[in-house]
């Protein structure tokens, strides 16, 4: 019997509002966290760990930091939380006094950190600039990563961060993107082929690409999705498509190899008939 992979879930842009508030279209996103996690519950092999990549809140407040903590609260599972431009860091670091926050070498005023999964390496970093949409990677935060990844030398390595480093050709979400540290990211990465993926949020759409040697992708939103239109000319549109997740796999023979599940319940499986 083979040796099952090392699956990470990623969930991603959960814009949690403060006990009795409703989101955008009059969503829930309490409610559509639930429903995300039975989903990740129902998967056949239950994750390694879950990664959540940003905008955890969608208004830094502390009671939807507080909201969160009690959706984790019964996971089995380690989780690993990332700051998105709707998040506010002191508060979330309050909220979550015992989470992996600074690794050596690290900006004392962000959430960059290293964890093992198994025998993989994740590697946090922090795109927040605080009073915008767009994301930033300072020079120290890069340096914290170069370092890092000489230190990982020869392990798999999945990189995460909020805001993707590449270009989505969805113009609205691109002037919010990475301005700043997007070129020195990707002649990091090259210098590391032991990276094998870098995950991302932000977006609210499954969206992958080449960037630095290896692949970049975005992960769906938990709440709602952003439209999916090239017309540079189109305004900032959201839909409500189903949400979904991510689950990242791994074994020493095939690598990363990322999947993409629904959330929503439904038939199956069923066997087929001969």
């Amino acid at each position: 019997m083979p040796t099952p992979p090392i699956t990470i879930a990623q969930i991603s842009d959960l814009h949690l509002k403060r006990p009795g508030d409703r989101g955008v279209g009059d969503i829930d996103p309490a409610a559509a966290l639930t429903t995300t996690m039975a989903a990740i519950g129902r998967l056949a092999q239950p994750p390694d760990a879950l990664v959540i990549t940003g905008d955890l809140a969608d208004d830094g407040h502390p009671e939807s930091y507080g909201v969160l903590r009690d959706a984790l609260a019964s996971l089995a599972m380690p989780v690993y939380l990332l700051a998105g431009n709707h998040d506010a860091r002191e508060a979330l670091f309050d909220a979550f006094p015992g989470h992996a926050r600074l690794a050596a070498g690290a900006p004392a005023d962000s959430l960059q950190y290293e964890v093992a999964i198994g025998p993989l390496r994740l590697l946090v970093l922090d795109t927040l600039a605080p009073g915008h949409e767009y994301g930033e990677l300072c020079e120290a935060r890069l340096d914290w990563l170069e370092a890092s990844l000489g230190r990982c030398a020869g392990q798999p390595v999945v990189v995460a961060m909020h805001h993707p480093p590449f270009a989505t050709l969805i113009e609205p979400m691109d002037q919010i993107g990475l301005r700043r540290g997007g070129a020195r990211l990707a002649s990091i990465l090259q210098g590391h082929p032991n990276v094998e993926r870098v995950i991302c949020g932000h977006l609210h759409r499954a969206i992958d690409a080449r960037f630095g040697g290896t692949i970049a992708s975005t992960c769906p939103s938990t709440v709602h999705q952003m439209n999916l239109d090239f017309d540079s000319g189109s305004p900032y549109r959201w839909t409500r498509e189903p949400p979904q997740f991510r689950v990242h796999a791994w074994s020493p023979a095939a690598g990363l190899v990322t999947h993409l599940a629904s959330s929503m319940r439904f038939d199956g499986p069923h066997r087929f008939r001969g």
